[in-house]
């Protein structure tokens, strides 16, 4: 083989390269007329215009503060998702471990305790080897690089433009070394060193020694060996071209150049170098997943949790700036959420409709609220939240309206709801009793025809509510048209007897007292929150669309004794300087007569003893409702105790009115579809995985004069009809408790199938005319 001929005697690229010496040999002159010459002695004009253009340069580096990653914590502190667009975690140079040190200054800028941030011996070093050999050799000090990733920080924080080393001028150059000397002026070489180690790149979206040693080592940036060191420190000169991921030989290779440069400046010994050459990269790769994408837990929660903040003018002027602020200020955002509840919450849905073994048009959601708080405790859905175009996957949220407060400028990235069918009900209850009626009084059930024409009293339409179309609303099955109690008829779910009672009242009182406990219109768009409809049918089908979090609140509105508290989801906001940021703080109102309220538990509880949620009761008080919409494409179970409230959701999300009938739902297909048979169970299986963690008191019973003693005559006998023969419940005597362990004789199997499994909601959920029944 021809022996190689050295460059430096090709004439060609010889003379290449003196030219290239010589003329950056006369840049270096810049410089050195500019560092050490003064003015006043300056001789000649090229030295003189030298020093001015060099005295011109500016000499005071803006440091912005670094990017920090953000964390979401659940109410324990335990991390549900790190928010960032650069992952980096700040340490002080004692926490580095002395390994990495050596290795850096080894191969980057041996002369860094010795320089004055520029290291002209090294620049004519470079110069010489460069003209002289095939290889290229920097000369950049860790100064200048801290200075350089400083300006590229800078530059990125303000959207201007990013210049990298390949495209720099010597303009560029000569104000990198200016600044160098600056903050050599003004920073100790440990405090540069500390801000290097923790500003420079090692890998995409990796910033920063410690990151990078969790990232490619799993372990601390103070316990790093000799092998990591040197690995980490040959990354720097090019993450992406050196990375042992992409291209593992090549950092291998460059990690024992690095090693040799560490041996032969006497940072190791041969021993140390013999023993870390030989040994493989050993990567231990550990990334950190960023946003909610890479959440641990709740990543629907983790994305209201951030619209919240990006919507609210106390984290920044604009979207832009709050945006900003999440993924570069460090923020530790502590929340409500209970990480023990949401995990039960997520298996419970898992195991009823998980996204492989349900058909993609399904959803599933739960979110509960702890009453008289507000605070939200868990949030889950049955998706795979990603942004990834595939069946299962989402990142809408199932359990919030489309924008907050109705506001279009501050977007939810909710579904906005969807038709809440007989859950509605207990407000046209709390609208009975409220209008100085009684729980006890019998109403006749019969089935009948409201013609055009029919008159309602209604004060929100000017005095009346006229029906404009015929309109024969049926309870479930078509039967069941019997006088009965209130109290029986919301256990059963009886959409004849909750129009009886609106007959009687004002046709719009239970509309407004929905929407002063918190539900509303999911999908509003003007600015406000929007009460849902009034009409008729609305009674019992809710009269537009709600998301599972508006009625959890309404109904812990009811847990709380007619105390209304808004929902919330932060508890503390808290910059990485410290900085305390305001968060919404708790904000309740009595919204309803605590003895009303009293008076709908109490019904609800009948529910779970007497109605469709018989099969769903949990050895604790509990009330709840049922609800399945006339199409059974939306059912619900609506489960409470005095210490926690949960919407439990199944749905056709993306075909609002197509039957769930013939869909697979967790493997299997149903062939009875209402809130009793799939919602409720799934809201069972979470609530016993949490028994004895929540408040689960007796709840107080209404006074005596609301339940009644006795009960009015029937207004006229129902028609007759396959199962009105049997007997109504009878009425409740006014407990000194709430009378609601015992099921009277006769309840049981008449109304919502009996409770759970037991056949279907019954008397209630059944159809008006395709008017949103039950």
């Amino acid at each position: 083989m021809a022996a190689r001929k050295s460059p430096f005697f090709d004439t060609a690229t010889t003379l290449g390269k003196l030219v290239a010496f010589f003329g950056i040999s006369a840049l270096c002159g810049v410089l050195a007329a500019g560092l050490l010459v003064p003015v006043a002695a300056a001789a000649g004009t090229a030295a003189s215009g030298s020093i001015q253009f060099f005295d011109q340069l500016p000499s005071e580096l803006e440091r912005g503060a670094l990017a920090t990653p953000s964390k979401i914590l659940a109410n324990d502190g335990s991390l549900i998702a790190t928010v960032y667009e650069e992952n980096r975690q700040p340490v002080t140079l004692d926490q580095v471990s002395p390994n990495m040190v050596d290795a850096m200054l080894a191969i980057e800028d041996d002369r860094f305790y010795d320089h004055g941030g520029v290291d002209l011996q090294g620049i004519m070093g470079a110069l010489v080897s460069n003209a002289t050999s095939d290889s290229t050799r920097g000369a950049s000090t860790i100064t200048q690089q801290y200075v350089n990733n400083v300006i590229i920080d800078t530059n990125l924080q303000n959207n201007e433009e990013v210049v990298f080393s390949g495209g720099k001028s010597v303009g560029d150059k000569l104000r990198e070394m200016k600044l160098a000397i600056a903050v050599e002026k003004e920073l100790s070489k440990d405090e540069i060193l500390e801000g290097y180690f923790n500003i420079v790149p090692f890998s995409g979206t990796t910033y920063g020694v410690q990151a990078a040693a969790r990232y490619f080592f799993n372990v601390d940036a103070k316990d790093l060996n000799i092998a990591q060191s040197a690995l980490l420190a040959g990354v720097v000169n090019g993450p992406t071209y050196y990375s042992p991921e992409l291209n593992p030989e090549r950092a291998l290779e460059r990690r024992n150049l690095v090693l040799q440069a560490m041996l032969d400046k006497g940072r190791i010994t041969q021993a140390d170098f013999d023993a870390a050459v030989v040994t493989e990269l050993a990567l231990q790769v550990t990334p950190v997943s960023s946003n909610c994408v890479g959440a641990s837990m709740a990543p629907y929660f983790c994305d209201y949790v951030t619209r919240l903040v990006l919507n609210d003018e106390n984290f920044g002027a604009t979207e832009e700036d709050r945006d900003k602020l999440l993924k570069r200020g460090g923020l530790t955002i502590k929340t409500t959420l209970n990480p023990t509840f949401q995990n039960a919450a997520q298996t419970a849905i898992n195991e009823t409709a998980n996204p492989d073994t349900t058909d993609a048009e399904i959803g599933h959601a739960m979110v509960s609220i702890e009453p008289g708080t507000g605070k939200i405790l868990t949030m889950a859905q049955n998706t795979r939240y990603t942004p990834e175009l595939a069946d299962g996957n989402s990142v809408q949220n199932f359990n919030v309206d489309v924008n907050q407060n109705g506001d279009p400028n501050k977007p939810l990235n909710g579904l906005g709801g969807f038709q809440p069918g007989s859950t509605y009900k207990p407000f046209t209850v709390a609208a009975w009793l409220d209008s100085g009626k009684t729980l006890n009084a019998n109403l006749n059930g019969a089935k009948r025809t409201y013609p055009v024409g029919t008159a309602w009293n209604a004060s929100c339409y000017g005095g009346a509510y006229v029906s404009t179309t015929e309109w024969t609303p049926i309870n479930y099955g078509d039967t069941n048209y019997k006088t009965t109690t209130v109290l029986d008829g919301l256990a059963q779910s009886y959409n004849t007897i909750t129009l009886a009672e609106t007959r009687e009242i004002d046709l719009c009182k239970f509309q407004q007292m929905a929407f002063a406990a918190g539900i509303h219109n999911g999908k509003g768009s003007d600015g406000e929150r929007e009460m849902l409809g009034v009409d008729p049918p609305s009674t019992f089908g809710g009269g537009g669309d709600a998301s599972p979090l508006a009625m959890a609140t309404g109904f812990a509105t009811l847990a709380a004794e007619g105390l209304q508290c808004d929902p919330i989801a932060l508890e503390s906001v808290t910059g990485a300087d410290g900085t305390e940021y305001p968060v919404p703080q708790q904000s309740c109102e009595q919204v309803m007569r605590k003895e009303v309220a009293q008076g709908v538990n109490m019904a609800t509880q009948r529910v779970m003893t007497n109605g469709s949620g018989l099969n769903l009761q949990v050895g604790v008080p509990t009330a709840g409702k049922t609800g399945t919409n006339d199409t059974r494409s939306q059912t619900w179970f609506m489960g409470y105790s005095t210490g926690m409230v949960t919407a439990s959701w199944i749905g056709n999300w993306k075909a609002n009115a197509t039957t769930m009938s013939d869909k697979l739902i967790g493997g299997r297909v149903y062939p009875e579809i209402d809130g009793s048979l799939i919602a409720g169970p799934s809201w069972k299986n979470f609530i016993q995985r949490i028994a004895g963690q929540y408040e689960a008191n007796a709840f107080t019973p209404p006074p005596a004069s609301m339940i009644g003693n006795t009960a009015p005559p029937p207004r006229a006998t129902p028609p007759a009809s396959p199962r009105a023969s049997q007997p109504a419940s009878p009425p409740v005597s006014p407990p000194a408790a709430p009378a609601v362990n015992t099921p009277p004789a006769g309840d049981n199997g008449g109304g919502e199938g009996g409770g759970g499994e037991g056949g279907g909601e019954g008397g209630g959920e059944g159809g008006g005319n395709g008017e949103g029944n039950g």
